[in-house]
C-alpha cells in the first residue's frame, strides 16, 4: 500500500508531441506568415519611398478591422488567403510613413528602427521555441489576453485623441508584454490543436509582431532617440 502510495505521488512527465495536422498547420502558418510579412514590409517601403503621409487613425482603423472581418469571412476558402495580403498590404502602407517619421525626427532613426526589429525578430522566434518544447499549458491565458488587448485599446485611442504621451508610453509597454503572449499562446493553440485555421493563426501572428514592433519602436525612440 505504502509503495503505491508512493508510486501515485509521483508526477508523471508528459511529453508534448507535435502530431501530423498540427505540424501541417504549424508549416502552412509559417510560411504563410512569411510571405504576408515580406509584402507588409515591400508595401511599407513603397509608402516610404512615395513619401506618403499617415492615413489617421481612423481611417488605419476602418481599413484594419474590415479587412479583418473580411479574412474571417473567407478563412475557410482561398480568398482568404488573399484577405491576408489585402490586411498586411494594408498595414505595411499605413506603418510605412510611421517609420519615415522616425528615421527625419531622430537622428539614429535607422539604428532605432534595426534594433526594434531585431528585438521583436528574437521575441517571435524564442517564445514559439518555447512554446513548442515546455510542457506547460497557457491555454489560460486566453481570456487574459483578450481582456488586456481590450484594455490596451481602448487606452491607446484615449492616448491619441486626448496627446497623453505619459499615457501612450504605458500603452506600448502594455502591448509589447501582451503581444509576446499572444505568440506564446497562438503557437501553442497550434500545437495542441486548438487552432486548425492556418490562415486565422497567421493573422494572429501577423497582428502580434506588428504590434510588438510598434510598441518596441515607440518605447526605444522615447528612451534612445537622439534629436
Amino acid at each position: 500500500m505504502n509503495d503505491r502510495f508512493r508510486t501515485a505521488s509521483i508526477p508523471r512527465r508528459v511529453d508534448v508531441e507535435i502530431d501530423d495536422d498540427a505540424r501541417r498547420v504549424l508549416r502552412n502558418t509559417w510560411n504563410l506568415l512569411a510571405l504576408s510579412l515580406l509584402f507588409s514590409a515591400g508595401m511599407a517601403l513603397v509608402a516610404m519611398a512615395n513619401n506618403w503621409p499617415y492615413p489617421g487613425v481612423l481611417i488605419t482603423l476602418a481599413g484594419y478591422f474590415g479587412l479583418l472581418f473580411l479574412t474571417y469571412a473567407t478563412r475557410n476558402s482561398a480568398w482568404g488567403i488573399l484577405s491576408v495580403f489585402a490586411l498586411t498590404g494594408f498595414m505595411g502602407l499605413t506603418f510605412g510613413p510611421i517609420v519615415n517619421a522616425y528615421l527625419t525626427i531622430f537622428s539614429n532613426g535607422h539604428q532605432l528602427v534595426v534594433a526594434a526589429m531585431g528585438s521583436t525578430a528574437a521575441a517571435f522566434f524564442g517564445l514559439s521555441f518555447f512554446a513548442m518544447v515546455t510542457r506547460k499549458d497557457f491555454s489560460f491565458l486566453g481570456p487574459f489576453l483578450f481582456v488586456g488587448i481590450l484594455v490596451a485599446f481602448i487606452a491607446a485611442l484615449v492616448a491619441v485623441f486626448f496627446q497623453m504621451s505619459a499615457l501612450g508610453l504605458a500603452v506600448s509597454s502594455m502591448f509589447a508584454l501582451l503581444m509576446c503572449g499572444l505568440i506564446l499562446y497562438q503557437t501553442q493553440q497550434i500545437i495542441r490543436g486548438g487552432e486548425r485555421n492556418y490562415i486565422m493563426a497567421t493573422v494572429t501572428l501577423f497582428v502580434a509582431i506588428y504590434n510588438l514592433f510598434s510598441s518596441l519602436l515607440h518605447l526605444f525612440g522615447f528612451f534612445f532617440g537622439e534629436d
